[in-house]
């Protein structure tokens, strides 16, 4: 089914526009109608099934045309809605806000324009994904390591624009973003940081160049559409040993964050790590039939067996060392003995664990830079196929962690679903991940779950606990939480938008920001 046209655009200018992208990029590249289906939310949760819909989608494969294409676009006032591979399921793929809005797919731009071992970096475009990354690292025999999120199939481009993390010590990866080449609103391209003075050779070694740093905006924003980026590799180190260290009771959360704080923080753990609760680990490996075929969360007494059957924790740290053997000693002496006189805890390297197919083993790869899509095994927990996520952020504490667990968890629970969910350690910051997995093809699910996500944004703003990312749906929702001196970061946010496109072109509603003209309509 046709999507709706987008507001204010009539059909004999979207029929023209498409006529246009069609020479452009050729027919074969220029998506509607029954092939338009990798374009939409893959895990919906509205039941309007108008909804997140594109009208069509174009793929271009070169910088001259997008160029191009936003020029058109601007002619005839269609929407686009860039997308770098649309792989970020969870929160609503390549799917745009705005219903009737032209996806605009760069995943034919994958092409890794460089990498320097020397320096440790590489170039590329944005349809680059992690496994592309990683395979021509190896083919190459580069020393050099990549960090990876959960999925491999996502862009390198895409999820460091959208402040996504990895595991690894490089694992924030907007921190390690270093220098775009962005198309503007207007079709102009520009070069950020170092790049924009011509002949210059530390592009991609030098974040800001001279004048205002301006890469942020380009950052979950819709601001302009980037073609290129610079991202920081990691030196393969002397040696790497990763480990897991397991707690037995729901609130040894407390002391678990309280304890970590000082560690991260004074860069005795090293890596991006991160403490994961027992169902979202047990489901990597196995199924909720296989220990409980009751309606509601799994209770107590279920939760003890798994944990027995899998060697797994309450809660479970992943963790890892690199460098040089002596170093690698020193850092483990200090975090064992910061953990070893909670009751209960265990410690383990991989040669310690049982199973063939095991969570350490699966994180092991990870936080060295393998990609996998291992993670996506929790899909299974219950069938149905969908997830969403809802991660607030908060300082490293004792008390905002168990805070923020039961607040969260005591919710899932209270709407009938399992709570999974994680505790990325960040420099200073705790991201706390809830993975809800539900069965996408059910209306009742999708309302229950629409019901308790928009509760627990109420609760958590309340608190002052903000999400970092969301899920189109709710996108509007989150910026209206950021809210300080009448919502003034938006208001500044959408003068930007007005001043670089005023014809509002560019992703209409990404992130809340809408321009005047499409906040109107």
């Amino acid at each position: 089914m046709t999507a709706p046209l987008p507001e204010g655009v009539s059909a004999e200018a979207m029929s023209s526009a498409i006529e246009r992208f069609r020479r452009i990029v050729g027919d074969e590249w220029v998506f509607m109608d029954e092939n338009l289906s990798p374009y939409d939310d893959p895990y919906t949760i509205s039941n309007d099934e108008d909804d997140y819909k594109a009208y069509a989608a174009i793929a271009p494969h070169s910088v001259e045309q997008v160029q191009e294409i936003v020029r058109v676009a601007n002619e005839f006032g269609v929407p686009l809605w860039p997308v770098s591979r649309g792989k970020n399921f969870a929160y609503g793929g390549a799917a745009p806000v705005m219903s009737g809005t032209v996806v605009l797919d760069l995943n034919r731009m994958n092409r890794i324009l460089e990498v320097n071992e020397e320096f440790g970096y590489a170039l590329v475009e944005p349809g680059v994904s992690y496994f592309d990354l990683y395979n021509y690292i190896q083919d190459k025999g580069l020393k050099l390591w990549i960090d990876v999120p959960d999925p491999g199939w996502g862009s390198v481009v895409g999820n460091a624009l959208d402040h996504g993390i990895g595991y690894t010590p490089y694992g924030d990866h907007f921190a390690m973003q270093c220098g775009m080449e962005v198309v503007l609103p207007n079709a102009e391209v520009i070069r950020t940081g170092m790049g924009a003075m011509p002949g210059n050779n530390t592009w991609q070694l030098f974040k800001y160049g001279f004048g205002p740093y301006v890469d942020g905006m380009f950052s979950q924003s819709n601001f302009g559409i980037v073609t290129k980026m610079g991202i920081w590799l990691m030196p393969e180190p002397a040696g790497y040993r990763p480990y897991l260290i397991t707690f037995e009771n729901e609130d040894d959360i407390e002391i678990v964050t309280e304890r970590l704080r000082p560690l991260k923080v004074s860069g005795v753990i090293q890596n991006g790590a991160t403490v994961r609760n027992l169902v979202l680990d047990a489901a990597i490996t196995t199924t909720r039939s296989k220990y409980y075929d009751g309606d509601g969360p799994i209770p107590p007494s279920v939760a003890k067996t798994m944990m027995a059957d899998l060697d797994l924790g309450m809660w479970n740290f992943c963790g890892a060392l690199y460098g040089p053997p002596p170093l690698m000693d020193t850092l483990w002496t200090a975090i064992r003995d910061s953990f070893a006189d909670i009751p209960g805890v265990k410690f383990y390297f991989p040669e310690d664990r049982r199973h063939k197919f095991d969570l350490l083993l699966h994180r092991a790869e990870t936080m060295k830079g393998v990609p996998k899509l291992t993670e996506f095994n929790f899909l299974n927990w219950a069938g149905g196929g969908g997830h969403v996520g809802f991660s607030p952020v908060s300082p490293i504490t004792g008390a905002d962690a168990i805070k923020q667990y039961y607040m969260v968890s005591n919710r899932v629970r209270e709407y009938g679903f399992d709570y999974m969910g994680l505790l990325a350690i960040g420099w200073r910051d705790l991201h706390h991940v809830t993975v809800i997995v539900y069965d996408k093809k059910n209306p009742d699910e999708r309302k229950k779950l629409d019901d308790l996500f928009n509760v627990l944004v109420d609760e958590a703003a309340a608190e002052g606990y903000g999400e970092y990312r969301t899920h189109i749906r709710y996108m509007d929702r989150i910026a209206a939480t950021y809210n300080w001196n009448n919502g003034s970061l938006w208001k500044m946010h959408d003068t930007i938008k007005d001043a670089l496109d005023p014809n509002g072109i560019l992703a209409p509603g990404k992130s809340g920001i809408w321009g005047s003209k499409r906040r109107k309509a």
